[in-house]
């Protein structure tokens, strides 16, 4: 995460280093820009049912790849009465109906993002997943098994061959999976193993995985991710135990479980990778007029 303060010099310095060091600060308390606004949102739901955010996110994590921003939108839409399955629905959904739009609405500027792709690759592609047969789902533990299988065959193709339950999947993996074990159609990966996975997500039955989802896309790999949420009160505050978290810091979120919850589900979809999907561009960086990057802030 990226830290906000007004402190700088010494008194940063001396902040730092102490527990609560931070009450002379603007917040009087560590603040830090936002990596997603799912958690409020998760409040919004439970009040209202249906709702979504829209707006920048920031990570600060050196990833100096052509699929990563420190700074990109996402859209997160998050759903009370809801599992996981409406959760993937939703998504399917989502996706289907935004590709179809951009067909119908932009379909001169697709034609033309077309000739540096492909002789109608890129139309062809879209409208398989617009018009097309329901996208692939997957159970995680089934996914390390095909791809296990595959690997074995020759794994000098694999940028990373050792694949195992409680592996956090590749872009390779996940390219794999989508276009040539599911046929170039899009793929849900689900029920991954809690120990990769966030606090937050509900633990499925069999005390090894959460209800969580990853929507994989031909060309791509990840689009989508998200899970069902623990709506449990003991189940959470152990869990934030168990990985470290202070269950203090988190009491406004604890407080709507408190008196009792929804199940409620969700999932962020990355907008900026969204529209180099779309239109076939091959670097993120070019997808967003004023790329924020490890090592670049020049805007």
């Amino acid at each position: 995460m990226f830290r906000v303060t007004s402190l700088s010099g010494d008194a940063l310095a001396k902040a730092a280093t102490k527990e609560n060091g931070f009450e002379d600060d603007f917040f009087a308390r560590s603040a830090f820009l936002t990596v997603s606004g799912q958690l409020s949102a998760e409040t919004y739901a439970c009040a209202m049912g249906d709702v979504y955010t829209f707006g920048p996110t920031f990570r600060a994590e050196n990833s100096q790849t052509s699929r990563h921003l420190a700074e990109f939108w996402m859209i997160e839409p998050e759903m009370a009465f809801a599992t996981i399955t409406e959760a993937m629905d939703n998504a399917e959904a989502l996706l289907k109906s935004t590709i179809a739009a951009a067909l119908d609405k932009c379909g001169a500027d697709l034609k033309f993002c077309d000739q540096f792709y492909g002789d109608k690759e890129l139309l062809d592609r879209l409208t398989s997943i617009a018009t097309g047969a329901p996208f692939v789902r997957l159970k995680y533990a089934d996914a390390v098994d095909v791809l296990r299988a595959e690997i074995a065959k020759d794994p000098s193709k694999w940028q990373f061959p050792d694949v195992e339950f409680g592996t956090d999947l590749a872009t390779e993996h996940e390219r794999w999976l989508a276009e040539t074990h599911c046929g170039g159609n899009c793929v849900f990966v689900y029920d991954y193993p809690r120990t990769i996975k966030s606090f937050y997500m509900r633990d499925n039955d069999d005390g090894e995985t959460v209800a969580a989802f990853d929507l994989l896309a031909p060309g791509v790999g990840e689009l989508v991710g998200g899970s069902q949420r623990e709506e449990r009160t003991d189940k959470l505050e152990a869990k934030m135990v168990e990985f470290g978290l202070d269950p203090e810091d988190y009491w406004w979120y604890l407080d709507l479980r408190k008196y009792g919850s929804v199940p409620h589900a969700g999932y962020g979809l990355g907008f900026d990778r969204l529209v180099c999907y779309v239109s076939a561009i091959e670097n993120i960086r070019d997808s967003i007029p004023y790329p924020r990057y490890p090592g670049s802030a020049t805007f």
